[in-house]
């Protein structure tokens, strides 16, 4: 990710939080495509295998949000940025939960990703009263 970033953001915990979510994320995915990419016998295909997916691309955009958020002079525009990163933080949990109930030795390492989205909501309040 190539961002043209504030000097203060890179040092700010949320963003940090943000890009160690990324990697969380994009790791997990990987070790579960190798369990949810197989055909099941009658030829069908693991569902869960989207939501894998879906988590990288959700933690993906966690960052840009937090850049914009940043960068807008606005507050109703900075407000749209902020319920963004609300939404993508709580779908990004919800796929957790779902691939959970995946079949796959993989699901073991997503409570270790939700306890930390848990950790980035935490800083993500605290972000917003300084906004």
């Amino acid at each position: 990710m190539n961002y043209n970033l504030p000097s203060h953001l890179s040092d700010m915990p949320i963003y940090k939080k943000a890009m160690e979510i990324i990697i969380l994320s994009r790791s997990i995915s990987t070790y579960l495509n190798q369990d949810l990419s197989y055909l099941d016998a009658d030829g069908k295909e693991d569902n869960n295998i989207y939501f894998s997916g879906d988590i990288v691309q959700q933690s993906n955009n966690l960052a840009p949000e937090i850049i914009n958020a940043e960068r807008e002079r606005y507050s109703d525009k900075k407000h749209k940025h902020l319920e963004s990163l609300d939404k993508l933080t709580y779908k990004l949990y919800t796929n957790c939960k779902r691939l959970e109930r995946s079949n796959s030795n993989g699901k073991d390492y997503l409570p270790m990703l939700r306890y930390e989205l848990r950790k980035f909501r935490k800083l993500q309040h605290n972000w917003m009263l300084t906004l």
